[in-house]
């Protein structure tokens, strides 16, 4: 129970942390609008967890 009590915390904490940088620290950031951009933001984490979850998939069927 501690364990998922510790998970929750950290979850929370992390979304207040990102939420603040949202609000405070974005409008300093200055990118483009452009279609590409969109595109990396929107495709980016898929292809980061296909590239996490293939490298699982390999290292579990050679060790």
């Amino acid at each position: 129970m501690e364990n998922q009590i510790g998970l929750i915390i950290k979850v929370m904490l992390l979304s207040g942390v990102l939420s603040f940088l949202i609000k405070y620290a974005e409008p300093d950031i200055l990118v483009p609008a452009t279609d590409i951009n969109a595109l990396i933001l929107v495709l980016s984490p898929s292809i980061i967890m296909a590239v996490l979850l293939g490298a699982r998939l390999i290292k579990a069927k050679n060790g």
